[in-house]
């Protein structure tokens, strides 16, 4: 109750204090929200097994759909942007996935830096309080009968106490909130380059794929379109006795 008498006692006074707590709760339910609602994907796993399969059979248009699906994750958007170069050359195809990457990753940090600076202003905020009010009490002690001394100083020393206390109720709050909040940020960004890593291993394979239909036409049989793929994206070669068949049929 104390604190609370305080702040209408001095309401202009801790008014900047009062500012930043108000910024940093703004800041902390909106990072909160993003950060744990917004842009993590629930099932990365089964999104990665549906673009793959959807990559090597050349469904790129129908990937492209999933990934519109969902508009607001950062990794189905920086897949999405590795698709859409699908067809050319690789150099360009990582350009694209880095700045999708870099795009995303200022997405999930933005913001909750401003919580570690709010917390620190919070602090001197509440220092600045103290001392003015050490002043304050010291000059009216100075002018002061001798009876009302102590009283005054009291008073003074209290309302420079409680400044202090509202600057760390504040900023305390902040660090705590920032640790939280930059330990699922960097944990976003790791998947984020993860996904980037296997989204281009994806097209790799496709383009590997593509490359044998190319130079083995004598070796593609005309129903063997997901087989070629899956051996392309497995590592594995057509085997000798298939081949043999094939070229005797």
């Amino acid at each position: 109750m104390e604190i609370i008498e305080f702040i209408k006692s001095s309401f202009w006074h801790v008014l900047p204090v009062l500012a930043a707590g108000a910024f940093a709760i703004a800041i902390i339910i909106e990072r909160t929200r993003a950060l744990y609602m917004l842009y993590p994907l629930k099932n990365p796993e089964q999104f990665f097994h549906d673009i793959r399969s959807l990559i090597l059979h050349n469904q790129l248009s129908e990937a492209l759909d999933l990934c519109d699906r969902l508009p607001q994750k950062p990794i189905a958007q920086v897949t999405k942007q590795a698709i859409l170069r699908a067809h050319q050359p690789e150099s360009l195809i990582e350009n694209g996935v880095e700045i999708a990457v870099q795009t995303a990753n200022h997405a999930l940090q933005k913001r909750t830096q401003f919580l570690a600076t709010i917390a620190n202003v919070a602090t001197l905020l509440g220092l600045f309080g103290t001392i003015a009010g050490l002043i304050a009490s010291f000059e009216a002690v100075a002018h002061a009968d001798a009876q009302q001394k102590s009283a005054l100083l009291a008073a003074g020393i209290s309302q420079a106490m409680n400044a202090t206390m509202l600057g760390l109720a504040i900023a305390i709050p902040c660090m705590v909130a920032f640790s939280f909040l930059m330990n699922r940020t960097n944990q976003l960004t790791s998947e984020v380059d993860q996904s980037a890593i296997r989204i281009l291993d994806v097209l790799k394979q496709r383009l590997f794929a593509q490359d044998l239909n190319a130079t083995n036409p004598r070796l593609r049989h005309p129903n063997d379109d997901e087989r070629d793929f899956e051996d392309s994206a497995t590592g594995t070669s057509p085997k000798v006795g298939t081949n043999k068949e094939r070229k005797s049929a």
